[in-house]
C-alpha cells in the first residue's frame, strides 16, 4: 500500500472535497483523483460516492478513515518519541491544554505531578475552548487536554476520554452577601447575585437545572468562562461564586469568603484527553494517578451550617 495515496484520501475525507484537498495539498485535483483512484483499486472497494457537489465517504471509506488515522497518528508519536530520544538528556517536553472552563486550582492540582517526575520536564500550557484545543491535539500540537467534559459529539476529533474523577459544586459567598442572604439553604439563593459559569461548561449547564428543579431564580448578575475571574469577582462581592467542593478550605482561605452550600446532585466531572487509547506519556500517566488515588479518591464531605434568618 502506497501510504502518500492514503495520506491524500484523509484530506479529501476531512475536506469533504477534491478542490479543497488539492488547494491544502497545493496538487491538482488531476493527480489527487488519480492517487485515490490507485487506493481504491489497491483495496478492492469504492471508498467514496458523490453527494451533490460533495463527497460522502462509503462504509469502506469510513472503515478505511479510522484506520488511516491511527495509521498517521501512530507515525507522528513514532517521530515525537525518537525526537525524544536523540535529546539525550534534555529535559521532556510536556504540551498541555487547559479548557477555560476548568478551575485553575484543580488544573494545577491535576498538572503538578508532571513537575515531579524523575526526569526534568519542560512544560508548555495552553488555556483555550475547548474545541480550539481539541483541535490542536489532532495535530499533534499538544499532549493533553484537561476538561469538564467529554469530547462533545459534534467534534470529529479521533482521541480518547480517560475520567480523572468528579467533585460536588459548592456556592460561595464574601461575608457582606453571606450574612446578607443567609438561612436555609438552598431558598437562600433566590434572588441572590450569582456569578454563574459560562453557557458551554459541563458545571454551567447543570446548575441552571439544578435551579430550574427547585424553583429557584437568582439574579445572574454574570457569566464567565473563566472561572479565576469569577472567584475574583466573588471575592470584592459582586455575587455569589461556585467552586469545587474538594478545594472549599483552599477557596475559603484564598478569597477570604465563606461556604453558603452544596448543590445536591451537581457534580464537577474532568476529563484527561489525548490521542493516546492507552496512556503512555510519562506525564499523562502522573497525573492520571495522582488524580484518582488522591484529589479525587475520598470525597471531602463537611458540613456547612446556617444561621436562621433574623
Amino acid at each position: 500500500m502506497n501510504y502518500k495515496h492514503l495520506h491524500y484520501f484523509m484530506q479529501v475525507a476531512k475536506s469533504g472535497s477534491v478542490t479543497r484537498a488539492s488547494e491544502q495539498l497545493h496538487l491538482t485535483p488531476q493527480t489527487i483523483s488519480g492517487q485515490i483512484q490507485l487506493l481504491e483499486d489497491a483495496l478492492g472497494s469504492a471508498l467514496f460516492a458523490k453527494s451533490g457537489r460533495s463527497l460522502v465517504l462509503t462504509e469502506a471509506g469510513r472503515l478505511a478513515l479510522g484506520y488511516a488515522e491511527e495509521i498517521f497518528g501512530l507515525g507522528a508519536e513514532l517521530r515525537e518519541a525518537v525526537r525524544e530520544h536523540s535529546k539525550q538528556g534534555r529535559p521532556l517536553e510536556f504540551r498541555v491544554g487547559v479548557a477555560d472552563a476548568v478551575s485553575k486550582s484543580i488544573a494545577c492540582r491535576l498538572i503538578e505531578p508532571a513537575t515531579h517526575l524523575p526526569e526534568p520536564v519542560r512544560m508548555v500550557c495552553r488555556e483555550w475552548k475547548l474545541d480550539s484545543l481539541l483541535a490542536e491535539l489532532a495535530l499533534h500540537r499538544l499532549d493533553l487536554v484537561i476538561s469538564d467534559a467529554p469530547i462533545p459529539a459534534s467534534v470529529s476529533v479521533r482521541a480518547f476520554n480517560h475520567r480523572l474523577g468528579a467533585s460536588g459544586v459548592t456556592f460561595f459567598a464574601a461575608l457582606p452577601l453571606f450574612e446578607r442572604y443567609v438561612g436555609a439553604f438552598p431558598q437562600c439563593l433566590d434572588g441572590a447575585p450569582m456569578l454563574m459559569p459560562g453557557e458551554d461548561s459541563g458545571v454551567g449547564q447543570r446548575l441552571r437545572s439544578w435551579f430550574q428543579a427547585r424553583s429557584l431564580r437568582p439574579k445572574v448578575v454574570g457569566e464567565f468562562d473563566d472561572t479565576a475571574l469569577a472567584k475574583e469577582f466573588g471575592r470584592r462581592g459582586a455575587g455569589i461564586f461556585v467552586g469545587p467542593t474538594v478545594l472549599t478550605e483552599e477557596i475559603e482561605k484564598q478569597f477570604r469568603v465563606k461556604a453558603m452550600g452544596v448543590a445536591t446532585g451537581v457534580m464537577a466531572e474532568f476529563f484527561a484527553i489525548s490521542v493516546e487509547r492507552r496512556v503512555t506519556h510519562p506525564c499523562v500517566v502522573a497525573i492520571t494517578q495522582r488524580a484518582r488515588d488522591e484529589l479525587f479518591a475520598r470525597p471531602r464531605n463537611r458540613r456547612i451550617r446556617h444561621k436562621a434568618p433574623r
